[in-house]
């Protein structure tokens, strides 16, 4: 039997908590199925009310109120009961079961080791409290337990046989609390703040995998460090713990100075991380960090505002690494990200504003457009007034708004203050869905330039009409003989239409718009090809030289599949010019070598008027790739032997850029030699970057029986590595062996469901393998995988329902078989509220 139907929470429906909650002392007896938890929680009346406390299956054993009996009201959401019209002291004893918490919320177990994620939702199963945001309060942790490692949040204030006790000084929200027990040992490290304060530093791992910590502790300084040089943000207690954690369903959390990691995202060596490992780890060590003062110092009041924490922490981190890399291919490699995952979100039956006015099940807005549309917005926004006035806006919030939790609100009315600007229009970036798409008209006269733009966000769920929004639109104009004439301007565009005029100019230039990807907008321009190629081979924005090289070959494979046309050779010549240049970094080079993915040109022939068939666009991405080869036959070695690195392996830029360019060219070489050099790459690597590419292309030449069965043996005992090593072989398939390969998988000895880490590496890998997946014994498979792990882990199923998205864009036959899949998963007796909610709005488009 269903559920009851869920509950929607509105955005304008927000009430404060009618209690302040002055401290909180939790004692934590842990037993694997038996835990007990002991809280004592001081209140103080504000505005009053009914006194509920959230909890959800916990097994109530006392509750007391100043000492005596309290009458208690209890439901499957938490508990009510009378309460004095004073401040009062509430006590309760709960009993939890932590070994049989599949889901991985609240406490739970993870081969062993205690392990808690409370973020969203997942205090309330820990004990009862009022589990929102904007309930910030001290807390005090006493652990006791047979683990000899016991942390919680804050500094360690007692510890003997059988217990630790830690307090937290600074007030925080519930979902912000943490708890690890087990057996485990740290790699330590120290920081030195800029005040001189001597910080303790540890990532604590299972035992085994101590070598693989040096990379996260270096990356964690680094944060720290670019934190007090950037942002003038220091840490703020006596210690800092990371924790490495196998069973966990996001990348990491920023609980308050004991943050919890998916080992996935922590644990690395040059021998089982690939750079793109490397790159990730770092991201995310600082992304965690950055919380501490942009989510944790300073908190969301509510959920619908989980982008000011979110938004404003993702584009810290990408600031980051745009300074500890290339910045312009941090900046590319962004957009990429956000038209794969967000622009398709904004674009279907899932889309919602930055900030949603509703949700039901508030893990399922932990999305795309909440994290990176959200850093977009921040980004606009610094440009739209400045590096010096962002620096000041952000001081002033740090100022006023330390130790609140704080809305969208609060965070324009500092850049209105510090700027004077009015921002109520900007805010549309807040409340309104969509992509907005721009048209570019242009006219030229007397030495007049003149660039038209209109704007257009198409109807989005719950929102039929669009209102103008905020553009900065960078531009930069070019001679006909290749020089700037017009270095980058920014346009503000505030109309549905508005026209932008340079004067003083000789001759007609050529313009290179939306530089840097300055706005989160489709652009849509008629450009000939006579005109993206002389972008490509002048234009001084890196991103644009890319969007040119990108568009070229978008028009290219779309012709192939609509009209049976052939490969662009104007824009292979162009491109060759590019990957010739020895001073363009080699990162840049190989990123030129990346193509639009197969859904995007799914999207784009769609968006044409055209039914989009993912094997004729397969197909037609193999023949590109085949002519690429073929073409630059001669010029392929010398690019390998640039790309060849012959120092000792690290991780830093300069070398990640040169292997990211070599193995590109691998995988053009394999078509040329069917696998050979592969084979001679596989055979003699000695770090995963180099393997693991190599392994790939094995696969896709037919060579790679041998190589597949030498990795699985060499790497069984390496769970990450074994994850790599599942999701291989389905993305390297032929469209047509996709399913029976993931079938297969499924059932080899170490796939495992129950972990998120496994469960995505295989149906991830199905549902990124566009011809693979878009086929109806396709989607029948996630639905059966999807139906079985819905009632251990609602939060994973949800998010990988997500890969149904875009079905409506597709043939007839594809439409009816993915409605069936949905429907069969929408009728399944006792579907979480997680993944009925995300099942129900798909197919509701």
């Amino acid at each position: 039997m269903k559920d009851a139907a869920p509950k929607t929470i509105y955005l304008a429906d927000y009430q404060p908590f009618g209690w302040r909650v002055e401290d909180v002392h939790l004692t934590f007896r842990l037993a694997p199925d038996a835990t007990r938890v002991l809280s004592r929680i001081r209140f103080v009346p504000t505005t009053g009310g009914e006194f509920f406390l959230h909890g959800e299956k916990l097994k109530l054993i006392s509750a007391s109120i100043d000492g005596g009996p309290a009458e208690v009201t209890q439901t499957d959401e938490g508990l009510t009961c009378p309460v004095p019209d004073a401040p009062f002291t509430w006590e309760a004893e709960v009993e939890i079961d932590p070994i049989a918490n599949k889901a991985l919320e609240g406490l739970y177990m993870s081969n062993g080791m205690y392990c808690t994620q409370c973020e969203a939702e997942g205090f309330r199963k820990i004990t009862f409290y009022p589990d929102r945001p904007d309930v910030m309060s001290v807390f005090t942790v006493r652990i006791e337990g047979d683990e000899p490692v016991k942390l919680s949040n804050g500094n360690p204030v007692a510890k003997g046989e059988g217990f630790a006790e830690w307090h937290d000084p600074w007030p925080k929200p519930a979902y912000l609390f943490a708890l690890v027990a087990g057996d485990l040992v740290n790699h330590p490290g120290s920081f030195t703040t800029k005040s001189g304060k001597e910080i303790e530093l540890n990532i604590w791992v299972r035992p085994g995998d101590e070598g693989k910590c040096a990379f996260g502790m270096q990356a964690l300084k680094e944060s720290m460090k670019w934190d007090e040089d950037v942002y003038g943000r220091e840490y703020d207690l006596d210690i800092f713990n990371i924790v490495a954690v196998d069973d966990f369903n996001m990348g990491a959390m920023e609980n308050k100075g004991l943050n919890i990691f998916n080992s996935s995202c922590v644990l690395a060596s040059p021998e089982t991380s690939t750079d793109m490992n490397f790159e990730r780890i770092e991201a995310i060590i600082a992304h965690e960090y950055f919380h501490n003062w942009t989510g944790n110092r300073i908190t969301c009041r509510d959920w619908f505002q989980l982008c000011l924490k979110e938004g404003l922490t993702v584009y810290r981190d990408s600031q980051f690494t745009s300074d500890m890399r290339s910045a312009p291919v941090k900046r590319i490699d962004d957009v990429i990200a956000l038209r794969a995952r967000q622009f398709p979100e904004d674009q279907g039956p899932l889309s919602h504003p930055v900030r949603p006015e509703s949700f039901q099940e508030i893990n399922n807005f932990y999305t795309a457009t909440v994290y990176e549309k959200g850093a977009e917005v921040i980004g606009m926004l610094k440009r739209l007034v400045g590096d010096a006035a962002y620096a000041r806006a952000l001081d002033l919030y740090f100022e006023r708004h330390d130790g609140d939790a704080a809305t969208i609100e609060d965070w324009l009315k500092v850049f209105e203050d510090t700027t004077g600007r009015d921002l109520t229009q900007f805010k549309r970036w807040y409340s309104q869905s969509g992509t907005p798409r721009v048209t570019v008209a242009e006219d030229w006269a007397d030495g007049t330039y003149t660039l038209t733009f209109k704007q257009m966000t198409p109807p989005t769920p719950g929102q039929p009409e669009k209102l103008p929004q905020v553009l900065p639109i960078a531009v930069g104009l070019l001679s006909p003989n290749g020089d700037e004439v017009v270095p980058t301007t920014v346009l503000e565009m505030t109309e549905a239409e508005q026209s932008f005029t340079f004067d003083g100019l000789s001759a007609k230039p050529i313009p290179s718009i939306l530089r840097e990807f300055s706005a989160p907008v489709v652009l849509d321009r008629v450009v000939s090809r006579e005109e993206r190629a002389f972008l490509l081979a002048h234009d001084t924005d890196a991103f644009n030289r890319w969007e040119a090289s990108r568009d070229l070959a978008r028009d290219c494979l779309v012709a192939m599949v609509r009209d049976g046309a052939g490969p662009d050779t104007l824009w292979l010549d162009g491109l060759r010019e590019v990957l010739r240049d020895e001073s363009q970094d080699p990162a840049f080079r190989a990123l030129m070598l990346q193509g639009p993915s197969q859904s995007e040109i799914a999207q784009v022939l769609a968006d044409t008027g055209s039914t989009p068939d993912p094997m004729a666009i397969w197909q037609a991405n193999e023949t590109l790739l085949d002519t690429m080869a073929d073409r630059w036959a001669d010029l392929l070695p010398s690019l390998a032997a640039e790309a060849a690195v012959t120092e000792p392996y690290a991780p830093n830029a300069e070398q990640s850029g040169k292997r990211s360019l070599g193995t590109a060219v691998m995988a053009l070489q394999r078509r040329l030699d069917s696998g050979a050099n592969a084979q001679a790459v596989f055979d003699h690597a000695d770090n995963m970057t180099l393997q693991l590419s190599a392994l790939a292309n094995l696969l896709r030449a037919g060579r790679g029986t041998e190589a597949l069965k030498q990795f699985e043996t060499q790497w069984q005992d390496d769970r990450l590595v074994m994850d790599k090593w599942f999701g291989l072989q389905i993305s390297a398939a032929h469209p047509d062996e996709v399913v029976a390969v993931t079938e297969a998988l499924t059932r080899h000895p170490a796939f495992d469901m129950t972990n998120p880490n496994r469960f995505r590496a295989v149906f991830g890998a199905l549902a990124g393998h566009h011809a693979g997946f878009h086929r109806p014994e396709g989607y029948a498979l996630l639905a059966d995988w999807l139906i079985k792990l819905d009632p251990l882990n609602p939060q994973t199923t949800a998010r990988m329902s997500t890969a149904f998205q875009t079905w409506r864009r597709y043939d007839s036959a594809r439409q009816a078989a993915a409605k069936a899949a949905l429907e069969r998963i929408a009728a399944t007796p006792g579907l979480s509220r997680d993944t009925s909610e995300m099942v129900t709005r798909i197919l509701a488009s």
